[in-house]
């Protein structure tokens, strides 16, 4: 029937024109927090998938980082955090828990792990050598490798997770979530060009 046909028509414009009416303001929301110095991160109230997404854009679109956490879909929300301050795994990992993040205890946390580490290493150092020919490949070749070598690359790796410097393995994964969302974008893009 033409009304029900009417009807239909006349929600879907109700559902783009409130789509749009909701991006004006993520975009206010978000250039706003852009402007505030002293906030590095915002944490939004929870919100529905499509409005995620478009928060997500909006974000993106400011070359900001955003990532949704919770667990279910009634109390899920979007994070958004300043480039120069993204978050690290650990900062991440708390989010996910459903923790508050404290850099304070994370610093504290860092301190310690390199002390027992600069510990263990005099230790090392100063321990007897050990009698006989050397029986360990390390210790056979220790005049080609050099012991440092491997030490400075567990600093390496170590300075990564504190700084939140991801490891190129790592990130073979997120390009492939970036083309997924960009053609769940350009779907999008053909579907609302398509109803008009």
């Amino acid at each position: 029937p033409p009304e029900q046909a009417a009807r239909m028509k006349k929600l879907q414009e109700q559902e783009k024109r409130q789509k749009v009416e909701f991006r004006k303001r993520m975009e206010q929301e978000v250039s706003q927090f852009i402007q505030a110095t002293g906030e590095p991160r915002r944490r939004f109230q929870p919100m529905n998938k499509i409005e995620r997404s478009i928060l997500h854009d909006v974000a993106e679109v400011a070359g900001l980082t955003s990532f949704s956490f919770g667990d279910d879909e009634d109390s899920r929300y979007v994070m958004v955090f300043k480039k120069e301050f993204a978050p690290s795994d650990e900062e991440l990992e708390a989010y996910r828990r459903g923790e508050e993040w404290d850099p304070a205890r994370a610093e504290e946390r860092r301190r310690l792990r390199e002390l027992a580490a600069q510990q263990e290493e005099a230790e090392l150092e100063s321990g007897p050598a050990p009698p006989g020919p050397p029986n360990d490949y390390k210790d056979k070749y220790r005049h080609l490798i050099g012991s440092d070598a491997a030490k400075a690359a567990a600093r390496t790796m170590e300075a990564n997770k504190a700084y939140g410097c991801v490891p190129v393995a790592n990130k073979r994964d997120t390009r492939s979530i970036e083309e997924a969302m960009n053609e769940i974008r350009a779907k999008k893009r053909l579907y609302l060009t398509a109803g008009e």
